[in-house]
């Protein structure tokens, strides 16, 4: 895009016109005004500015924005015809930011470039490349405010709205405005969580006054007043209708009723009737072709025999303007050129643009012309699609890649590669987080007709789209289905689609329902795996715990990257937090480093259960809020798990259980029994902290009914104590023998540590005291501190009744400082109270009123800097700007009462903030 400077000193496109005078509109101009004056406070934010065709967004940002200090002004347009091609309106907004491409870092600058085909690499995140975009924003707006003006947004392809959107989301510390112009009134798309301006139709006075100031010569008062009333306060139709030459056709009925987007098109259609037919044709040419370039344009149009002087009676009316772009008056004038043509003449612009386009610079838009051009079925002409998919998905753009094997299915002549390429399209579109069209097109084949090999195809991906609407119990069938029809065709992919139908069937609570894989499985990692957990779902357990011993030792398996909630579940059931960290470590930071935010969400809200499980609290919520801000952002945020289990911990009493009972509902809707289950066994904990041990009974009872792997060993740990100080010991001792199967066969500290605090709970003197203190050596060792912490609080409880009242303090005073620490007021109050009846005064930790004042994603940054990390590298972290990162810690420093880094330590990590940084 080529830009020059205008005399207001703002930069803008060549051939960009000035906008019409604009009436009224007063409150949206001021919000408009606020936005923007936020971008030179270094506050910036984006705004989607949408209404119905012809309401005046245009006119109303355009307006505003000269009204306003020079900005530098980037500007895309979304094309209908331009849908399929990848990160292609990007590219037109950031174009003039590109040769500073290499200050990027790294993973950055190889995103941008490869999206953009100006070099090869893998296939890069799209929510990277927007990361990307930010950076080159930010870095763009150091000398001045950068805006970035997106008309007709929901023409964007949908690479380029993703990585908008991401970035729009991440502006907060920079001094760059994004506005995002987009036809409608209700569904926003991408743009569903960015603030929004809605545009209305003028009101009667200033439609009025349009009107009047348009007209060219006085017009009858029944005429003025009809139009008025026709066009009910939009101003494009008002503009068009007041042009038309005859104002008695104009009173008789041609006006347009606003938001009727079909009849307003239809009044330009009416325009272009009276055009002559090679003007007519040149605009049906110049509708086809998306990019402007009049270069192109002529040149087409000369192999179409359209004459130069075609152009005249469009210019002249206004409809198109030719100079350095080519430009319709309106979106409108486009789309009425193009649909009013007959798909003949269609097909004949298609071909003579694809026939200028130059094959070497630009395949993908030359194919997509000739694919439009075509008439029926064309092999050749379907694999040359095929390609440009292949090049569509190296650069990152799913949507696009779906796109084009979606045409190249429709050219095929053979029925079984027309099949197979609509299934890549569907799981294209699946991957794209786009689940409508994946079902839209899985419901156009006629799954029986398919071979084995493609129904198998055909069952995975509606598994994968069950999942991916968490619809469980409709994903095991078809998963199930998938991997039955792999196995019989003897496909090596048949053990991991046996591993996802197991994996959903335990997340659908049926785990134990899950018929078994009819051949032997292979000795890798996913066949461990498989052959592990169905045997323990079998009842088979000390045949299958080395098994999955043995696969969480392979801690760079593959097969553990797309799936962190098995690993987390592997890991529990075999008791092994020091491989529940290490891979889900180790996956966390890759994706951080090769920025795929697609998955990291996930990864993350697994690893912060490990950090619950260690008692470093104050991570498991970073790591959760981080989980929960980039799957809002990523449009797939992860289930609660982490979340509801620390509400279960820390309280109030009234909104854990709010959340937890919310937390059920929504869970057994879905089908999603392990959810299900574990929202009892949050429920269980809660009850046990506050000692309410008959509820909590039956809590974990449930929990132990309903989990059917990984969290069952939790489940028997908070029944065994809810039933030992409930004064059931008999059901005590039921749990505690299916515990203790669990935990021999895992035998590690952690597990034998667990097994040694519940056989305490059940046993009685001398026994009793020496289970406890063996408890207490294993959960050090294993570094579970929070299991450690609520030992020492039963074994002070324990002491305390024993009489025992100094040896008590020791244990109790212990436990009240770590769930003091931790925020844990339910098993805090429990210490205090026993710490009272040993006369003992509670130590109250010191208060962090003005921490609680951060917002999330101020307290991650706070906690990072405290440890001596850069703003760069805190950005790369948290996928920020560094600008950002800078404005938050002003921020904090401002709330604090603090002026440097040096004093977050003492601030920010205390009160057992420290916990947040460790591990």
């Amino acid at each position: 895009m080529r830009l020059v400077t205008t005399r207001s000193g703002r930069r803008e496109p060549a051939g960009h016109r000035a906008p019409r005078p604009l009436l009224g509109r007063r409150p949206e101009r001021e919000r408009l005004r606020d936005l923007l004056d936020s971008a030179h406070a270094e506050a910036g934010t984006a705004l989607v500015v949408h209404g119905e065709a012809g309401v005046g967004k245009t006119a109303l940002i355009e307006t505003t924005l000269a009204e306003l200090p020079p900005v530098r002004t980037l500007r895309a347009d979304g094309t209908e015809f331009e849908t399929a091609l990848a990160f292609a309106a990007l590219h037109q907004l950031v174009a003039p930011l590109l040769n500073t491409l290499d200050a990027l870092p790294e993973p950055q600058r190889q995103a941008l470039a490869v999206s953009f085909g100006l070099e090869t690499g893998p296939a890069p995140d799209p929510y990277l490349v927007g990361l990307a975009v930010l950076s080159l924003l930010s870095a763009a707006a150091r000398d001045e405010p950068v805006v970035c003006v997106v008309s007709d947004a929901q023409w964007l392809d949908r690479s380029s709205a993703r990585a908008l959107s991401f970035a729009a989301r991440r502006l907060a510390g920079t001094r760059v405005a994004i506005l995002l112009e987009l036809r409608g009134t209700d569904r926003l798309g991408d743009f569903d969580a960015l603030p929004a301006l809605a545009v209305e139709p003028l009101p009667d006075h200033d439609a009025r006054a349009l009107l009047l100031s348009a007209l060219p010569t006085p017009l009858d008062e029944q005429v003025r007043d009809r139009i008025l009333a026709e066009a009910r306060g939009n101003p494009l139709a008002l503009l068009e209708l007041s042009a038309a030459s005859d104002p008695v056709e104009t009173a008789g009925g041609f006006g347009v009723p606003a938001g009727d987007t079909g009849r307003l098109e239809s009044l330009f259609r009416r325009r272009l009737a009276g055009l002559p037919a090679e003007t007519r044709r040149l605009l049906l040419l110049a509708a086809a072709e998306p990019v402007g370039d009049p270069v192109l344009l002529w040149r087409a149009a000369h192999r179409l025999a359209i004459p130069l002087t075609a152009t005249v009676p469009a210019e002249d009316t206004g409809l198109l303007h030719v100079d350095v772009r080519v430009r319709f008056r309106h979106p409108l004038v486009r789309s009425a050129a193009y649909r009013a043509a007959s798909p003949t003449e269609r097909r004949r612009v298609h071909a003579a643009l694809a026939e200028v386009t130059d094959r070497r610079r630009d395949p993908d838009r030359r194919a997509w012309h000739r694919a439009q051009a075509a008439a029926g079925p064309d092999e050749e002409l379907a694999a040359e699609l095929i390609r440009s998919a292949g090049r569509a998905r190296l650069r990152g753009g799913l949507p696009a890649t779906a796109a084009f094997l979606e045409r190249a299915a429709a050219l095929s002549p053979d029925p079984d590669r027309r099949a197979d390429r609509l299934l890549d399209a569907a799981q294209c579109w699946l991957d794209a987080d786009l689940p409508d069209e994946a079902h839209r097109l899985l419901s156009a084949l006629d799954e029986p007709a398919l071979h084995p090999r493609s129904r198998a195809r055909h069952a995975a991906v509606r598994g994968r789209l069950a999942l991916s609407v968490r619809h469980f119990l409709d994903a095991v069938p078809a998963l199930r289905q998938a991997a039955t029809l792999l196995e019989s065709v003897a496909s090596p992919d048949a053990p991991e689609a046996h591993l996802d139908a197991l994996l959903a069937a335990v997340m659908a609570g049926t785990g134990t329902e899950q018929p078994r894989p009819a051949t032997t499985v292979p000795s890798t990692t996913t066949g461990l795996l498989l052959s592990g957990i169905t045997g323990i779902l079998d009842g088979h357990r000390v045949q299958a715990t080395p098994r999955l011993r043995a696969a969480l030792a392979d801690t760079k398996a593959p097969v553990w990257t797309p799936r962190p909630l098995l690993t987390a579940l592997v890991a529990l059931e075999m008791w092994d937090l020091s491989a529940y960290e290490q891979i889900l470590g180790l996956n966390a930071e890759r994706a951080r480093t090769a920025g795929a935010l697609t998955l990291l969400p996930q990864t993350l809200e697994a690893l912060a259960g490990a950090a619950v499980a260690t008692g470093h609290l104050g991570r498991a919520e970073q790591l959760r809020d981080e989980a929960a801000d980039l799957g809002s952002a990523v449009h797939d945020s992860p289930a609660n798990y982490c979340g509801l289990y620390l509400k279960a911990l820390r309280g109030p009493r009234d909104t854990a259980r709010a959340a937890i009972e919310e937390t059920r509902r929504d869970a057994a809707a879905r089908g999603e029994g392990l959810l299900v289950g574990y929202s009892y066994l949050a429920g269980a904990v809660m009850n046990n902290g506050t000692g309410d041990y008959a509820d909590a009974i039956t809590a974990a009872r449930s929990a132990w009914e309903v989990i059917p792997f990984g969290f069952t060993g939790m489940a028997l740990r908070e029944l065994v104590e809810a039933a030992a100080r409930d004064g059931q010991p008999q059901r005590g001792r039921i749990a505690f023998a299916a515990l203790r199967e669990r935990t021999r066969a895992a035998g590690t500290a952690w597990a034998l540590g667990t097994e040694a605090t519940c056989a305490a709970l059940l046993a009685e003197g001398q026994i009793a005291e020496r289970h406890y203190r063996t408890a207490l050596d294993h959960l050090e060792q294993a570094g579970a501190g929070l299991e450690r912490a609520r030992t020492s609080l039963l074994y002070g409880e324990w002491l305390r009744r024993q009489r025992r009242r100094g040896q008590a303090r020791e244990h109790l005073l212990a436990a009240h400082d770590a769930f003091t620490a931790l925020n844990i007021d339910s098993f805090a109050e429990r210490a205090a109270r026993e710490l009272r009846a040993t006369g003992q005064r509670t130590r109250r930790g010191k208060a962090s009123v003005t921490v609680a004042e951060l917002t999330p994603q101020e307290t991650h940054v706070g906690r990072l800097a405290a440890t001596g990390a850069t703003s760069k590298a805190i950005a790369a972290q948290l996928f920020l700007s560094p600008r950002t990162v800078d404005a938050h810690l002003r921020s904090i420093y401002r709330k604090l009462d603090i002026s440097s880094r040096r004093e977050l330590w003492g601030t920010i990590l205390d009160n057992g903030g420290r916990n947040a940084m460790a591990g």
